[in-house]
């Protein structure tokens, strides 16, 4: 009998041995295709031998030091290389252990900004529905995922929020792409000026929403806009990359591809590959001089902000998806995925969607191609894909309420960038043969 508490009680899961390439293996021998990373985690796959090598040269130095006494050489290596790549303006950065804590973390150093910088009344965050940021209660309380945050919602300090950038749900008949995101993006002025400007802190975003809504880029233009209104009523604008950041659509950070300046961004998961669990809240020169004028203290820490291990790894991490090419790799690669998935699904009468950047990409199903009807939640699609994706020795992500938190399936695919062509075809093979003995066994209709 097991002690592990599971993710859910109801279940029972193959115990995983090792990692190699693209593929985890069980106690039973089975191979099991990595095809989502985890949850768009293992960029460099399983068993990097350099990422391996970094993390046991650090353990023969130097294990743990708390960041309330000593910095540490991995921690200020890996912080100069990210603000080396990071957009411009960009140029502090604050370890933790993940994208909860990273995005925690944001909002508390926003909030506390306005405090330094003479604002306390400013004490509300918008966001968009359909968002996910993270299960703490500060980033439960701001995402969109209405699933998750039902059980918490008297205990959460809520954000308003407002519509996605959702082309294939929300473009209307006619509009054209540059209308509609201008659309969509101005709905953030109306709430503002619903609000009152002057009580708003910060506006938080993914460039590419992930596990909510299956990987959903912004249409051309729309952050622009955002980041336009953000300036004209002086809110931070915060951009959450945690899932689709560090090289996973292409460019080290998504926002690259957007043409726009946060002035906080979250990352983890390809931070640190999997290989260590690490988070970072990147902030403005601006912001982090406010503090350090100011009170000279961020009111925030846990024990394992800035661990040498982690911080070790995670820079050998960033040197292999800068210098060693794999964050381009991830951009050709992830050109093949989106053909691979064309070629297969483009035409198929229940996928009404294929759209991601990079190697992240998200496929939407439907019951029907030409209204976009979705399926009937009670028929649970989401859960039997991945169970029978499993089966078929494929790892994917599929969810469910895709539309508003109750309607909609997709499946989210975030290979390991080190795929070859031969391993995305496979990919793409079992993720179809899987939907096509799932659909068959779906009573016909929404």
């Amino acid at each position: 009998m097991s002690h592990v508490f599971p993710r859910h009680t109801k279940g029972s899961m193959p115990t995983a041995l090792r990692g190699s390439g693209v593929y985890l293996y069980d106690s039973q021998g089975k191979a099991y295709l990595d095809g989502s990373g985890g949850a768009a985690v293992s960029c460099l796959g399983h068993g990097d031998a350099e990422v391996i090598g970094a993390i046991r040269a650090q353990l023969d130095s130097l294990e743990f030091t708390h960041t309330g006494f000593f910095t540490s050489e991995p921690a200020e290596a890996l912080a100069d290389r990210l603000v080396a790549h990071a957009p411009e303006g960009i140029e502090r950065v604050y370890f933790v252990s993940g994208g909860s804590e990273a995005v925690e973390a944001a909002l508390k150093l926003a909030r506390q900004y306005m405090l330094e910088t003479g604002q306390p009344e400013r004490t509300r965050f918008v966001a968009r529905r359909q968002s996910y940021h993270g299960n703490t209660l500060g980033a439960l309380g701001t995402g969109g995922n209405m699933w998750r945050r039902a059980p918490f919602d008297p205990v959460m300090v809520s954000a308003s929020h407002i519509a996605p950038c959702y082309e294939y749900r929300g473009r209307e008949a006619g509009e054209s792409v540059e209308a509609y995101g201008q659309r969509v993006a101005d709905e953030l002025e109306a709430e503002l000026l619903r609000l009152g400007p002057e009580t708003v802190i910060g506006f938080l975003a993914e460039p590419v929403v992930g596990a909510t809504a299956g990987a959903v880029p912004a249409v051309e233009g729309y952050f622009r806009r955002i980041r336009e209104i953000c300036d004209k009523y002086g809110v931070l604008l915060i951009l959450d990359e945690v899932m689709c950041g560090m090289g996973r659509t292409g460019t080290l950070f998504a926002c690259e591809q957007d043409g726009v300046r946060p002035d906080i961004i979250t990352i983890a998961k390809g931070l640190g590959a999997g290989y260590q669990p690490i988070g970072a809240m990147l902030c403005s020169g601006e912001i982090y001089r406010a503090i350090e004028g100011g009170t000279g203290f961020f009111q925030h820490g846990h024990t394992y902000i800035g661990h040498p291990v982690a911080c070790a790894a995670a820079d050998a991490v960033v040197t292999k998806l800068t210098e060693g090419g794999m964050t381009a790799r991830a951009a050709r690669m992830g050109d093949y995925l989106l053909k691979a998935l064309t070629d297969r699904f483009g035409q198929h009468p229940h996928v009404g969607d294929i759209r991601g950047r990079g190697m992240f990409r998200g496929l939407e199903f439907v019951a029907d191609r030409e209204s976009k009807v979705p399926f009937d939640p009670a028929h649970r699609l989401a859960a039997r894909l991945k169970a029978q994706a499993m089966e078929n020795g494929l790892i994917c992500y599929p969810m469910n309420g895709t539309i508003d938190g109750q309607q909609g399936d997709h499946v989210l695919l975030a290979p390991p960038f080190i795929c070859t062509e031969a391993e995305i075809d496979e990919l793409v093979e079992k993720l179809s043969a899987s939907l096509e003995a799932v659909l068959e066994a779906t009573p016909k209709g929404a």
